[in-house]
């Protein structure tokens, strides 16, 4: 069983002023593929609380899946990718690509998300849409081949490559 880490970035939510749904799915979604949900975060568009929580949730609760959802578009304070590239070590592009392909097959604004996905230590990080529509589809389309990459990452397997 993978552990997991969300972190709903959203200045409303943050403020009470709504509920995150985002969130809400994406725990559904992580807790139905086996993933045992260790922290949840709902934070404000800051990158300084961002990178802290992302920090925090790979380097001291060493979780093996951080997903975020909303601050990826073109608004002033989405800065979730921002963040994200301060903390990661290493970018994982395939992920963020494919989640744009799949939803570009949904919509053609799919390309104005900025998600990024990459590594820090021995956790994924993965910026998802912000809405609960994209964020199931995302989610849902990259679910299976993840379970495949965290067990590379934690050296679950060892089957040489061929």
């Amino acid at each position: 069983m993978f552990t997991a880490g969300i972190i709903t970035a959203s200045d409303k939510c943050y403020a009470g002023k709504r509920d995150d749904l985002s969130g809400k799915v994406i725990k559904d979604l992580l807790r139905e593929a086996g993933y045992r949900i260790e922290r949840y975060a709902v934070l404000p568009d800051d990158v300084k609380l961002l990178k802290q929580e992302m920090i925090y949730m790979s380097d001291s609760l060493e979780l093996n899946l951080i997903v975020t959802t909303g601050g990826t578009g073109f608004a002033p304070r989405d800065l979730t990718p921002e963040a994200t590239k301060e903390v990661i070590e290493r970018e994982t592009p395939g992920i963020s690509e494919a989640m744009r392909y799949m939803s570009l097959s949904v919509t053609p604004k799919a390309m104005l998300s900025r998600g990024i996905s990459g590594i820090r230590g021995k956790s994924l990080i993965i910026n998802l849409p912000g809405s609960p529509k994209a964020v199931r589809e995302t989610l849902n389309y990259i679910i299976e081949p993840l379970e495949h990459g965290l067990n590379i990452l934690l050296k679950k397997e060892t089957e040489c490559a061929r």
